[in-house]
């Protein structure tokens, strides 16, 4: 038996890199994958549905089973006909990963506004409309007596926690979707569904020429996968609204938090600028 075994999980963005370690790793644990890619370039431009067809070939030669879907989560329909190919194939599902992504990287004064919006359309947008719908068809299912509950891990990134130069748009889309995934864990809690998030740094297609990258051959998608397994897995249990960041080796969770504060002295509550700027060190960093 494996971790998944019996659950329908759906991959978006899982034709490459982490995603496509993703569907292997699931598959191997027992998962009937919905492999979904559009097949397009990094920038998110044309397209080739064979990227998710050969992820879903090399499943079924390991002797698991897959589905491949070309569906654009950008736009609702796509959303709703990606979860609806899972219902086809196997009858349910159980599973979301938001992993598909774009990059479209510029600096802030050079960057015009379609490269900001079809960053935000995929990473964000198409986070939230793939969870509607995932969650739609989960809560359906629990009505006609077929299980309930179900899990969404989401996709984040250390740019979206602490930004990244040339990275505006992708940084705010990646807070964008922490931000939802803390909703939504919130929202959904009553649902017995549970929505967390990876962080992942890896040396793909996405990343392989960034600075960061070169010469590096430590950091792969297949250290990431076991992050997405656990919070897809009966192993996460009711944890939800965590963000599992992974560099190598290296596994670490993403909080925010907030200082201890200072209350200030005396009979007038109302802070003053200059009393501000005085107390700095104690507001910001006590």
């Amino acid at each position: 038996m494996g971790l998944l075994t019996g659950k329908v999980a759906v991959i978006t963005g899982s034709g490459g890199g982490i995603g496509r370690a993703y569907a292997l790793l699931f598959a191997k644990e027992g998962a009937k994958v919905v492999v979904n890619d559009v097949g397009g370039a990094r920038d998110g431009s044309g397209a080739d549905t064979s990227a998710a067809a050969k992820v879903v070939e090399e499943i079924k030669a390991a002797g698991g089973e897959a589905v491949a879907s070309t569906d654009s989560v950008a736009t609702s329909n796509g959303a709703a006909n990606l979860i609806q190919v899972g219902v086809q194939a196997f009858g349910r599902v159980d599973v979301l990963v938001n992993n598909a992504g774009i990059l479209r990287d510029k600096t802030f004064l050079k960057m015009d506004e379609e490269m900001w919006s079809s960053v935000l359309a995929v990473h964000l947008t198409g986070a939230f409309l793939c969870s509607q719908q995932f969650v739609k068809q989960v809560l359906a299912q629990k009505a006609a007596g077929a299980g309930e509950g179900g899990r969404i891990v989401n996709t984040t990134s250390v740019s979206g926690m602490l930004g990244n130069f040339g990275q505006a748009n992708y940084a705010a889309a990646k807070a964008g979707v922490y931000g939802l995934t803390r909703t939504l864990s919130i929202e959904l809690q009553k649902q017995k569904i549970t929505v967390n998030a990876v962080a992942p740094i890896a040396k793909t297609r996405m990343t392989e020429d960034l600075p960061m990258f070169h010469g590096v051959d430590s950091l792969t998608p297949d250290h990431i996968a076991p992050a997405a397994l656990f919070l897809a897995s009966d192993l996460c249990g009711d944890r939800t609204g965590h963000v599992l960041a992974v560099m190598g080796a290296r596994m670490y969770a993403f909080k925010v938090i907030e200082t201890a504060g200072k209350f200030k002295d005396g009979d007038d509550t109302v802070w003053t600028a200059q009393e501000i700027a005085d107390n700095w060190d104690a507001i910001a960093k006590g």
